[in-house]
């Protein structure tokens, strides 16, 4: 069975994201776009997702929310489960460029989910130009996270074009299956209930303190050090209501535009470690440098913009979701990369530490008993401190292939969440794939933002020759 810790109720942050959806700029839906070197045998992929769906019970259930949201959403399996309802197949018309897949993407990716039924999408896309393919996978962020995605993705890639394909599963085999979720269901409820000892929950004494604190701020010098940390963290992050920095990115939308860039690993991770950091710091870096060309190129130059970043908080019994968001100024003003990449290494450890216990979790928690109109309103102008987000996720460093094609891209695609734009890095074979998701009402150029990026991407590179 998968190594990912499913429990049968949503975590505090995944009822949080759930919630906050009734407000559509907020929604959590991620995706991602690859390309492949041909089509892929859809018969095949089919039979591979009926065997994953049997494998991770996650994709045969829905969601069933608890009236008056008085605790997390459950998940119940979907006792009408269609497996054409997820798996599609369409082409694109002439010419096939990649631009009319990005734009079919972003039309996909903005289609709600029927809440009625499993949370996810696939659709393989023939007619691309130079006789590719893509396969357009629709995630909603309470199944997986990025990581918990990519290990997902496991369970229907293989590594060889002509792979042996598994054996298909007997009805003992899915009878079996199904108990070992029922009873790993039961003991994850059992734990949860007895200390709420999951990586990313507060348990419940601590829960219950900074519930106090916050009715009554005067007792934090009593209060235990890992309440008074996690109450200080919170407060930090809701009490930051700093309007975003851009004086262009001023407007919100649901419309959306996707763009692609790729950078070579090994020459982006040598030039981190030449300035004495970080691949992720070096993706911050690239970030931020196009974002600053882009005011510069607009007539409209910024000092600093307000980013946020997400950061990995997986441990080996993490759920399909375990991710914090750190906020910080990213310098914007005119400066070489070297400065600009030492300025935000300094930043983002400052702001990493200045979260304290505040993860996503913790603070879900503490909002669970708030109204849902509440929530999103406190969202939505905690999203409207923010001008970018971006996100850094691992991929598999060798050839990867799914029904007979082979992966030639790799592109994520972020929620956007309220920002202007999302910046996702997926690193895979030798790459690194940025999916570059754009509100298009806030950024009215994307094609010079993509210019300013690709440009950025080549000046860092060239770091590791000096």
């Amino acid at each position: 069975m998968s190594d990912i810790a499913y429990d049968n109720k949503m975590s505090d942050a995944e009822g949080l994201m759930w919630r906050l959806e009734k407000d559509p700029h907020l929604s959590s839906t991620f995706a991602s776009v690859t390309i492949l070197d041909r089509t892929p045998d859809f018969d095949l992929l089919r039979e591979r997702l009926i065997r994953a769906s049997h494998r991770m019970p996650r994709l045969r259930q829905r969601v069933h929310t608890a009236p008056g949201n008085v605790s997390a959403p459950t998940w119940v399996e979907d006792s009408d489960f269609d497996i054409n309802l997820h798996v599609r197949h369409v082409a694109l018309p002439k010419p096939g460029t990649e631009r009319q897949l990005f734009d079919l993407a972003t039309l996909l990716c903005a289609d709600p989910f029927d809440r009625t039924r499993p949370l996810w999408q696939f659709t393989v896309v023939e007619g691309l130009k130079g006789n590719r393919a893509a396969l357009i996978q629709k995630l909603h962020h309470t199944i997986a996270d990025g990581e918990s995605g990519v290990k997902l993705s496991l369970e229907f890639l293989d590594f060889e074009r002509d792979a042996i394909q598994p054996e298909p599963l007997t009805p003992d085999d899915i009878a079996a299956a199904a108990q070992d979720q029922r009873d790993d269901d039961t003991k994850a409820a059992d734990a949860v209930r007895e200390v709420l000892a999951a990586s990313m929950r507060l348990p419940l004494g601590i829960l219950k303190q900074v519930k106090e604190l916050l009715s009554d701020p005067s007792q934090i010098p009593d209060a235990s050090i890992t309440a008074a940390r996690t109450l200080r963290g919170i407060v930090n992050q809701l009490g930051d209501t700093d309007p975003a920095r851009s004086p262009l990115w001023t407007q919100r939308s649901t419309r959306r535009t996707l763009e692609h860039s790729v950078a070579p690993f090994d020459a982006t991770k040598a030039a981190a470690k030449r300035l004495g950091g970080t691949l992720n710091t070096a993706f911050l870096t690239i970030a931020t440098d196009a974002a600053s060309a882009y005011h510069i190129g607009q007539g409209s130059p910024v000092e600093t913009l307000r980013a946020s970043m997400a950061i990995s908080t997986r441990t080996e019994s993490s759920g399909a979701n375990a991710f914090s968001l750190v906020r910080m100024l990213v310098p914007t003003g005119e400066m070489s990369l070297d400065e600009r990449f030492h300025e935000i290494d300094q930043a983002a450890t400052a702001a990493v530490s200045a979260t304290g216990g505040a993860n996503l979790d913790s603070m879900a928690a503490v909002a669970t008993g708030l109204p849902t109109s509440l929530l999103t309103r406190m969202a939505r102008q905690q999203s409207q401190t923010v001008d970018f987000a971006t996100s850094n996720v691992r991929g598999a460093p060798m050839p990867l292939f799914v029904a007979g094609a082979q992966l030639l891209h790799n592109i994520p695609v972020g929620p956007l969440s309220g920002v202007a734009f999302n910046l996702t890095l997926l690193s895979y074979h030798g790459n690194l794939d940025m999916g570059l998701n754009i509100d298009s009402a806030a950024i009215d150029d994307p094609a010079l933002l993509k210019r300013c990026l690709d440009d950025a991407i080549s000046r860092f590179t060239k770091l590791t020759k000096r």
